[in-house]
């Protein structure tokens, strides 16, 4: 990396054997797994992989459980071995991963990808031999297949990607020399190719071009032949329309073949009859056409071809498809008119009437076509075959247009495509027409903002608009930025002058006359939707309205299924059926998760009335009952998956709406993404439990959420779900209900460090547990007040209801909650500076959570391991443990678990003396303490900085990080870890006065573990 270090020039070939070169030598990289580790970062030169992608890398899809740290091994050697080029710093550390920073001219891959990109600008431009030039300068840097000899399925899968296009390369490049009449120089070098890749077809189809050129004909034909019988022997399918047209051209030695092609591609041939009309059957272009102006310019550079040589004789089809009223005919409309000047033949168009009851028929929509381009009454064939064959050789060599608006689906489309360019088609269609083979696809979405606003100016007035800039704002989001609301309401408007914005915006925020306000003139939102929703089944009609009773801004399978009281994939199906009808929008949640979808605001609006009128108040209720159940059992599930069990929560007796278990185990095996992906639903969901009725689902929703507020620091959602199930359990008049959300509120001013408040409702909480003779859900709040005991400093009261609620939980046979328990009273061991008691009381905790399989209590219990080896002066061993549960707490997707981790790593290397690794894990930890919003960790970890800057004889820096760690101490109220900053400081001041910074390590080491280091927060729920 020459330009990066000044020193020496490191090169990476890809592109063949897998190797590295400093200035010119081959360096030995070692074992497989340090080729591999390698070979994956120089494939992303530049970007970060994380440490999971290098895991399966080397591992395949189940790595061990070694696999973390044998990467970290990799990782650390490489490092080692490229130090001793002066190139140690050309892997650095990113979050989560690593990163090799190379320029392009370093590693042949980027060389070769960057030429390739050059050579297509200049076939863009037509300047087709220096395009080939280009090509050919990078496929001559290959040496072999990509990464040869290696294994691992991510590098081998990045080995055939690579692979398979080069050969495109070779393809495109072969295309434009043929095109410069070098077909006696391919000779060689294509029959090579064809034999290597005998299945790819424009490799055959150039070799018979080249072959015909160079006047072999019958050699020609029997290359078709071969590929032929290869293809159906191999796959039992024909050759392609682009290779069967280009044997028959050969056959009847088409002399435009003979001619080299303007633009790569051989384009067929056909006839054009000797007089035929130009039809221009295009409507009129919207005058107040607004936005659209990234699909317009996409569409237009799809067409701008059209005409000239293509790779093969397909017909350009576009697809514009979008929900009722968003402007799909409006904009295949305007799009024509601009393209009218490349389709000097003419414009078709036809409106299909795809969504009515009696929808265009293709056979009569055909003969008006051929009465049109000429062919007179008595010469139009009988049958939709017949008139298609016809309409498809009028169309053979003609640049013409066809717009097909209103398709309802493939069927009726298809008999109305030309046969061959270059003609073109543009349809439109409320479904996306997925079934036409080679079409692009233009999905419309709502207009943004600005845009709404303009197309109410350029209807009612732009003077207008201005004068009411807030009024126009919330008209346009009452409208849903839908361009056919937005222009009804333009209309209306118009009409009465004499009206104020603000008059339309009142009358259209009263959601039941909201489709009746968007009617005028003949145009109507509610007709409009009408027509897709009479053309659905049953059952789709029937989830279709559901959806309507739900407050979720998103939903998936799982809800449709609840909703309709049916298996998963119906529901599913369904929807994707809504989706296809754009009566619901796809929502991206991420890859790889199941697809979302939400209902547009207009669209919901029609969705409630049509289910208040076809369906009684018993039904709704039902079904919202089921959506609330699955959401719940879900939500158990994911609680069982990430934890390992199923304890440390209270159940009520709301419905719980199961989902088989192949079904549930797809959607939560990820638990902490699914409570991502579901999050809004959660909260939305107690929401409309405590609105609706549903008190027990309310609290039980709210409680198991909380697991989840609590291990994300999500506070903000945690205290608002709870203000609202609290108000729902004590309206219900449930005890139970009461005690729970008490209780979890108590963990919620536990991690915003107000223990004052977490007292009162963890003592509520536990007086109400007793009253309902539950005696277990007593004692977790009890727990929980140990807790605040041993943060305060009050060690003894800490110590004496810990083991108050052991023998009730060793009783009732809750070992996590007894492991819980042993981790708070090691920690009171460790407070008072008995380690060894504390490994005892750990070891057992260990055991328990791994016998029960709760990732948590195996992470606290690990860090405070961590913590007893540092007070035993035991930093190395310390190290492996807070690095084990660094692991553990990443795997679970901890970010307050992950900054006690790094806070504990860094204390350890400070110790061992491996100062430069302390600084940068305690710059993580800061990071991660601060994103959480940690404010005891973040005091913590400033902590640690003090400790780590008398270590390195920086008094000074010292002493600013141990004031800020007393600030943040003072604030949560935090008398234990006060005293220890206040020790520290005192023994920083001293170690100043006395210019005695060589003792500062020890007498920090002394303040900072007397009597030992507080652990991470064991409050739990």
């Amino acid at each position: 990396m020459s330009a990066a270090s000044g020193v020496s020039r490191i090169e990476f070939s890809v592109l063949g054997p897998f190797e590295v070169r400093v200035d010119g030598e081959r360096v030995d990289l070692g074992g497989r797994r340090r080729r591999i580790v390698l070979a994956t970062l120089a494939i992303e030169a530049g970007r970060s992989v994380s440490v999971e992608r290098l895991m399966t890398a080397l591992y395949g899809d189940d790595p061990p459980p070694t696999s973390r740290g044998q990467v970290q091994i990799c990782i650390s050697a490489l490092r080692r071995l490229l130090g001793a080029y002066g190139l140690s710093d050309l892997i650095a550390t990113r979050s989560h991963g690593y990163v090799i920073e190379a320029g392009d001219d370093d590693i042949d891959l980027r060389r070769y990808e960057n030429l390739v990109a050059r050579g297509r600008r200049l076939r863009d431009d037509r300047r087709y031999d220096e395009a080939a030039g280009c090509y050919r300068e990078g496929l001559a840097m290959w040496s072999g297949p990509a990464l040869d000899g290696l294994d691992g399925d991510i590098v081998r899968s990045a080995a055939t990607r690579l692979d398979e296009q080069r050969v495109s390369v070779i393809e495109d490049c072969v295309e434009l020399e043929l095109a410069q009449g070098r077909h006696y120089d391919l000779l060689a070098e294509l029959a090579e190719l064809v034999a290597l890749h005998p299945l790819r077809e424009r490799l055959h189809g150039q070799l018979m071009l080249a072959l015909y050129r160079s006047g072999r004909q019958a050699e020609a034909l029997e290359v078709y032949r071969r590929a032929r019988r290869l293809l159906v022997d191999e796959l039992g399918i024909e050759p392609n329309t682009w290779l069967q047209q280009l044997e028959r051209a050969i056959l009847v030695g088409d002399a435009r073949l003979q001619l080299p092609a303007t633009q790569p591609g051989f384009t067929g041939a056909g006839r054009r009859p000797p007089s035929v009309a130009v039809p221009r059957l295009l409507p009129t272009d919207i005058a107040d056409f607004t936005g659209r102006a990234a699909q317009v310019r996409a569409m237009e550079r799809r067409f701008s071809r059209t005409g000239e040589s293509r790779e093969g004789p397909a017909v350009p089809i576009t697809v514009v498809s979008g929900k009722p009223g968003v402007g799909k005919t409006a904009l295949a409309v305007h799009v024509a008119h601009r393209l009218a000047g490349r389709f000097p033949d003419g414009q078709l168009f036809a409106d299909l009437h795809g969504q009515a009851r009696t929808r265009a028929d293709p056979a009569q929509i055909l003969e008006r076509f051929l009465r049109i381009l000429g062919v007179p009454g008595s010469g139009v064939p009988d049958g939709l075959e017949a008139r298609a064959e016809m309409y498809r050789d009028l169309l053979s060599d003609r640049k013409v247009l066809v717009v097909l608006d209103n398709a309802g689906d493939e069927s009726q489309v298809r008999p109305l495509l030309p046969g061959a360019p270059p003609a073109a088609v543009l349809v439109t269609g409320r479904n996306r027409l997925a079934g036409l083979a080679g079409a692009e696809h233009v999905e419309l979405d709502v207009l943004d903002s600005a845009q709404s606003v303009e197309l109410l100016a350029r209807i009612a007035g732009a003077e207008r608009m201005r004068a009411e800039e807030r009024g126009a704002a919330e008209l346009a989001e009452l409208c849903g930025h839908l361009p056919l609301a937005l222009r009804i309401a333009g209309a209306r408007l118009g009409a009465r002058p004499h009206w104020q914005v603000a008059q339309l915006v009142e009358r259209l925020e009263d959601e039941a006359r909201r489709l009746d306000e968007l009617d005028h003139g003949g145009l109507g939102i509610r007709p409009s939707i009408s027509l897709t929703y009479d053309g659905l089944g049953d059952d789709a009609r029937r989830l279709f309205r559901r959806l309507a009773l739900l407050d979720f801004s998103h939903f998936s399978g799982w809800v449709a299924a609840a909703l309709i009281d049916q298996p998963y994939a119906t529901g599913q199906d369904l929807l994707d059926d809504l989706a296809e009808a754009h009566l619901v929008d796809t929502v991206a949640v991420g890859q790889g998760a199941p697809s979302h979808y939400r209902l547009h605001d207009l669209i919901r609006v029609f969705a409630r009335e049509r289910v208040t009128a076809e369906e009684d108040a018993a039904d709704r209720a039902a079904a919202l009952e089921r959506a609330l159940g699955a959401l719940l059992f879900l939500a158990d599930d994911a609680r069982r998956r990430a934890y390992g069990g199923d304890y440390e929560g209270v159940r009520s007796d709301a419905l719980r709406w199961s989902l088989p278990s192949r079904v549930t185990a797809r959607l939560v095996s990820s638990p902490w993404e699914w409570f991502e992906r579901e999050r809004q639903t959660l909260a939305a969901a107690i929401g409309q439990a405590a609105r609706e009725g549903f008190s027990a689902a309310c609290w039980d929703l709210a409680d198991t959420a909380a697991t989840w507020y609590e291990a994300r620091a999500y506070f903000g959602d945690w205290r608002e779900t709870h203000q609202v199930a609290l108000e729902a359990v004590r309206a219900a008049g449930d005890d139970r209900g009461l005690a729970t959300i008490l209780y979890s509120i108590g963990g919620l001013h536990i991690g915003e460090h107000r223990h004052e408040e977490a007292r009162r409702a963890l003592k509520s909480s536990a007086d109400l547990f007793r009253g309902v003779g539950d005696e277990n859900n007593e004692a977790r709040a009890v727990r929980n007040l140990a807790y605040i005991d041993r943060l305060r400093g009050d060690l003894d009261a800490s110590a004496a209801r810990y083991e108050k609620v052991l023998d009730v939980f060793r009783r009732q046979g809750e070992l996590v909650a007894v492991a819980y328990v042993l981790h708070g009273l090691a920690h009171i061991s460790l407070e008072r500076g008995d380690a060894g008691a504390a490994l005892t009381m750990l070891a057992e905790a260990r055991e328990l959570g791994g016998r029960m399989g709760d990732n948590r209590v195996q992470a606290q219990v690990l860090h405070r391991l961590g913590e007893a080896y540092l007070q035993l002066d035991q930093p190395l061993v310390a190290a492996d443990t807070f690095a084990e549960t660094l692991s553990k707490v990443q795997d679970i997707g901890d970010p307050i678990g992950e900054a006690y981790a790094l806070w504990g790593l860094g204390i350890a290397w400070t110790r061992t003396g491996r100062l430069e690794e302390a600084g940068t894990t305690l710059d993580s930890a800061l990071r991660s303490a601060q994103s959480a919003g940690d404010r005891l960790i973040e005091g913590r970890v400033s902590l640690a900085f003090g400790e780590y800057f008398l270590a390195k004889g920086g008094t000074p820096q010292a002493m600013l990080h141990l004031h800020r760690a007393l600030d943040l101490f003072r604030a949560v109220d935090s008398r234990l870890f006060e005293s220890r900053a206040l020790a520290m400081l005192a023994n920083a001041n001293a170690n100043a006065n006395a210019n005695a910074n060589a003792n500062a390590p020890a007498n920090a080491n002394a303040a900072a573990d007397a009597p030992a280091n507080a652990a991470a927060a064991d409050a739990t729920r």
